[in-house]
């Protein structure tokens, strides 16, 4: 299992990668991909931290 400084740094680098692909023009899929990616990253933190 991850621990919570891990998950905190892929989180950022997932966010980055979105804002990246916000900012050019990508396909539908592609940014829902990342998407959801960040939600699962951001769903094991919350487990971590309870």
């Amino acid at each position: 299992m991850p621990t919570i400084e891990c998950l905190e740094t892929k989180i950022e680098k997932v966010r980055l990668k979105m804002y990246e692909a916000y900012s050019q023009p990508v396909e539908y899929h592609e940014l829902l991909k990342i998407s959801q990616e960040l939600d699962d990253l951001l769903n094991q933190l919350e487990r971590l931290i309870k």
